[in-house]
């Protein structure tokens, strides 16, 4: 196994054949995503799933309430389930094909992935409220969420002082990055560790929706820094 771990690294500098130089040369982005893509997708496909069989419920002889909670955290997850894909893109060209990075990779996706899977009930017709469902539920989830975001930022600002890159074209909202990323971050950290302690659901509900538009808002605003 540490021979393979050394043959994908070298796979990503060969790009892929069996001799160098020959070949459409892949990048270490590239391996990586091809290996954890689609663990990404199924988490993904967890999500929208659960969606779908909520709604299918809803037009039964035996209707289940959804309320808000689940369906706000499930959106959330396929927020952030984005935004980390587009960070990933972002840190394309520092990131190599090592076996540290596979792992870290793994440990991340992984992590998203359980915490998808966890949000809606594998037998909601058992659960005439989904509202029970996610008070059982969210301190797995968002814990999840939280560990995912810590490490993806810990992540970035280690490649930013390992394999710094130069500057992209400043964007027309440049002169406020400091108060977009930074507040942005802070306040959606902030807003995981209270869903953690908070037992209201109306507050919970609240600060989901707080969650779900700072993520929104501070991902689209990203685009244009």
């Amino acid at each position: 196994m540490i021979a393979s771990a050394t043959g994908l690294a070298s796979l990503a500098t060969d790009g892929g054949g069996g001799r160098r130089g020959k070949g459409v040369a892949m990048s270490a982005f590239d391996l990586v995503f091809a290996v954890f893509g689609l663990l990404l997708g199924l988490a993904i496909a967890e999500v929208l799933g659960g969606f779908a069989r909520a709604l299918k419920l809803k037009r039964t002889a035996k209707p289940v309430r959804i309320g808000w909670l689940t369906p706000l955290l499930g959106l959330f997850v396929l927020l952030d389930l984005t935004s980390f894909w587009g960070s990933a893109y972002i840190m394309r060209d520092q990131m190599d094909a090592s076996y540290l990075t596979l792992v870290v990779v793994l440990a991340i996706v992984g992590v998203y992935h359980l915490a998808a899977s966890l949000i809606f009930p594998d037998e909601p017709e058992q659960w005439p409220d989904f509202d029970d469902w996610y008070d059982r539920q969210k301190r797995m989830v968002i814990g999840g969420l939280l560990l995912a975001n810590v490490a993806v930022t810990i992540g970035q600002g280690v490649l930013e002082e390992v394999r710094p890159v130069a500057d992209a074209p400043a964007g027309p909202l440049a002169p406020y990055a400091a108060p977009i990323l930074l507040g942005g971050l802070v306040g959606l950290l902030t807003l995981l560790v209270a869903l953690l302690r908070v037992r209201s659901r109306r507050a919970n509900m609240a600060m989901l929706i707080a969650a779900n538009l700072i993520l929104l808002g501070a991902s689209i605003a990203e685009d244009y820094i």
